[in-house]
């Protein structure tokens, strides 16, 4: 699937990742972050080794058409903020959505605006009949955001995410869809 490498909205432009120059502002902004990453199937980065690491593997992913990643920035500055990924899960009809946003931009419309982008651009595309995302029943904000985007709560899905901040049982969430 050919997703845009570049999307812009009025405050964020949405680029694809530089393998090393982001790692570092990548590892400053939210991957190190222990409440950024709560919600997430990962741990804080401890060090820009290991943000580098998962920057690599991920433009792998890229590379082999399994995850399409933007970095969001800030319009204004360039600033990196976070970043919004679809995964491919092995159709090309439909992906899930994931993201993470640095703490200090939290609550002010920013993945929100993001997301709708991607979702967007995403159901425009040829083929492309569905975007969903799982997220954990205690995350409100991200509920928010996927609500903002026009995707709808389609059910509970028991213990099917395991988030290491918060222990190693799988842990319950909300499946949402935006369907073409």
């Amino acid at each position: 699937m050919a997703f845009p490498p570049r999307i812009e909205t009025e405050r964020l432009i949405l680029r694809r990742p530089v393998f090393p120059d982001d790692g570092p502002f990548i590892h400053l902004a939210y991957a190190s972050d222990p409440q950024v990453t709560r919600f997430d199937a990962w741990r804080p980065h401890y060090d820009v080794a290991e943000t580098l690491r998962s920057l690599w593997a991920t433009l792998g992913a890229n590379d082999a058409g399994r995850e399409h990643p933007w970095l969001l920035t800030d319009r204004a500055s360039g600033e990196v903020l976070g970043m919004i990924t679809l995964y491919s899960d092995a159709t090309d009809w439909r992906f899930r959505l994931g993201y993470s946003l640095a703490r200090r931009h939290w609550g002010h419309g920013l993945m929100t605006e993001a997301a709708q982008a991607v979702v967007n651009t995403a159901l425009t595309l040829p083929g492309i009949q569905r975007i969903w995302a799982v997220v954990d029943l205690e995350n409100a904000a991200s509920l928010r955001v996927l609500e903002k985007c026009g995707l709808e709560r389609e059910g509970l899905l028991r213990r099917w995410s395991v988030h290491p901040a918060l222990g190693r049982e799988p842990r319950d969430c909300w499946c949402y869809a935006r369907v073409r």
